[in-house]
């Protein structure tokens, strides 16, 4: 299998899933991968007009593709809780779907759970074409065996709203109902997610009017809890350059009421790519350029042998932005097949509020 048949994404993504199946040669290129030649593939191009439902579902002529929930939670104390469900999408090579155990997808997920002195994570993997694993786009359902995304009768594919959302791992389980009374938000240029100067984009939607609530599990104690939740969704055939070895990405829920994400992609020259979008209390999406960001480390959490950035300054000129973001638990490390670190933040400065911070490559 060559370098161009393992790729990943997001999270380092679906890399994670051809874990087992990546050589030193894959990590040349890009992040877990992730900048290798896409040859065959469909490329993403500019002007292209998203549309729903037919966007919830997969885009099999894409390489890579992943639905992304995180949700910051409270219990009736008032005590912080985060949790993540994701599902990756890999196609190993382009072509036509084939059928049963030749079908080329590989579907990755990791469920998640912290609180501010427990960070409980799991994994899963599973072949297309044989029933364990998907995505419908009408009626919604995302499944991976008995992890699940599903979209009520109801369901608005405008707000991909109202859902429900299961997932459990060793001594950790949730069932979190979603809903949103405001239509998604078109992330980049309209979809069109640039992420370097050489090309590289995704198209890129997402959900962050979510409003949560249901149970989480921990070491068979049951815990209510309600909040915001954050959706994103993806897919792309070659979303980094090849000398861009991970990023920095965050999702804020002003206390306002704005929403804003943020990302950097890191280069091996030292230098970054920044891009992100302010999403006013009106829904309306404004895309930031990348001499409006600032994202410097503040405070660094030892975890192994890694210095990982866990507390951060945030700013955002012309928006008013400026805080210092940091972590409820900043153990919060993925042990998966391709490690990373993710989990809840709160922030205070000018502005304060909570979110989520993803952190990759280090």
């Amino acid at each position: 299998m060559s370098a161009r048949d393992r790729i990943s994404r997001r999270v380092f993504t679906v890399g994670l899933v051809a874990a087992s199946l990546a050589s030193p040669r894959a990590w040349a290129q890009g992040f877990a991968g992730l900048g290798s030649d896409a040859g065959g593939f469909a490329p993403v191009v500019p002007g292209r007009t998203l549309a729903f439902p037919d966007d919830h579902g997969p885009h099999p002529d894409f390489r890579i593709e992943w639905w992304y929930l995180t949700a910051n939670l409270k219990d009736a104390a008032g005590n912080a809780y985060g949790a993540q469900w994701t599902l990756f999408r890999q196609a190993m090579t382009p072509g036509p779907q084939r059928s049963g155990w030749a079908n080329q997808q590989i579907w990755m997920a990791h469920a998640a759970v912290t609180s501010s002195d427990i960070h409980r994570f799991a994994e899963k993997f599973s072949r297309g074409g044989v029933g364990v694993s998907g995505v419908e786009a009408s009626p919604f359902k995302a499944v991976i065996d008995d992890w699940a995304m599903q979209g009520d009768p109801s369901l608005v594919p405008a707000t991909l709203s109202p859902l429900t959302v299961t997932a459990r791992g060793t001594d950790f389980s949730y069932t979190l109902r979603l809903s949103a009374d405001r239509p998604l938000v078109l992330q980049g240029d309209n979809g069109y997610s640039r992420k370097s100067e050489r090309g590289q984009a995704s198209y890129y939607y997402s959900q962050p009017y979510f409003t949560a609530s249901g149970t989480l599990t921990l070491d068979g104690r049951s815990i209510a809890v309600e909040g915001s939740a954050w959706m994103d969704r993806e897919w792309s055939s070659q979303p980094l350059a090849s000398d861009q070895t991970g990023w920095d990405w965050f999702s804020l829920h002003l206390s306002s009421g704005e929403k804003v994400m943020l990302f950097r992609l890191r280069q091996r020259d030292g230098s970054n790519y920044f891009a992100g979008n302010w999403i006013g209390t009106d829904g309306h999406s404004m895309p930031l350029s990348p001499d409006q960001i600032r994202l410097e480390p503040l405070g660094v959490t030892t975890i192994g042998t890694r210095q990982v950035p866990t507390r951060w300054r945030v700013a955002v000129a012309g928006h008013d932005l400026a805080i210092e973001t940091r972590p409820l638990n900043p153990k919060s490390w993925m042990g998966t097949s391709f490690t990373y670190w993710e989990g809840p933040i709160a922030f205070n400065g000018n502005r304060s509020g909570f979110g989520y911070l993803e952190m990759t490559g280090y």
